[in-house]
């Protein structure tokens, strides 16, 4: 399969995250899972530095939430379907932290979550320091039931530097890589409930760093303030 790129931040200009490609969503209701944290839009949660993208999560009272962090989201600026996504990234330290790389389906207002579909690219939790999960949830099959589709794995040296994270996705299903290794692919054909297969439309972006709730746990004040950090976000169409 080749590819041909169709956007990429290489985050080259100081500051906010580039509004061209990014909203920051906003809020601090926990997300269905007790998280900790109130998302700002405040450039000391989210900025871009020397070439690097970081994501802020910070021990500070903001609103009734003890913890302020950053979720960017490419939701109405980039949408994908179908070809191949790059997010070289480095792995924040820490217990209670959670970052993820993720996916969610355009229709979410409409249908809801699970139904809408969800990608996750990657996903870490801080007390687990060595381990990483690739996941895709729907209706009938995600984390709030525990059947979801999903590779769960010790990499040694994870937390070590940089690593390249990408998804090749077609009509038939979803293969994650590492570090340009294949890791898994998730295939429609295979998916239990394959008629409730949501990855047929277009799905948008997301980056952002949970605190705590009910898979980050219990929070290391002392890890503060913890960095998600970014090199690039690379977006191929099929060619």
């Amino acid at each position: 399969m080749s590819y041909k790129l169709v956007w990429e931040d290489l985050f080259e200009l100081d500051g906010k995250p580039n509004p061209k490609h990014w909203t920051l969503e906003t809020g601090g209701h926990g997300f269905g899972n007790n998280e900790a944290q109130y998302y700002t839009d405040k450039v000391e949660n989210a900025y871009v530095k020397d070439g690097i993208l970081h994501i802020v999560g910070l021990k500070e009272t903001y609103d009734q939430n003890e913890y302020t962090s950053a979720k960017l989201t490419t939701l109405n600026k980039h949408m994908i379907q179908y070809g191949r996504v790059e997010v070289m990234a480095k792995i924040p330290q820490g217990r209670g932290t959670w970052p993820a790389i993720w996916f969610l389906g355009q229709n979410i207002k409409e249908v809801g979550w699970p139904d809408c579909g969800e990608i996750d690219l990657m996903e870490h939790v801080g007390h687990n320091p060595e381990h990483i999960h690739f996941s895709l949830h729907a209706k009938d099959n995600h984390h709030w039931i525990g059947n979801q589709p999903t590779l769960a794995l010790d990499v040694k040296g994870i937390l070590e530097g940089f690593h390249e994270f990408a998804i090749e996705w077609d009509e038939e299903g979803i293969s994650f890589f590492l570090d340009q290794n294949h890791m898994v692919t998730f295939k429609k054909k295979d998916f239990p409930h394959i008629k409730l297969w949501p990855f047929d439309q277009p799905f948008y972006l997301i980056l952002n760093i949970a605190l705590g709730g009910s898979w980050g746990g219990p929070i290391d004040d002392s890890i503060f303030p913890v960095h998600f950090e970014f090199k690039y976000v690379k977006v191929y169409e099929r060619s």
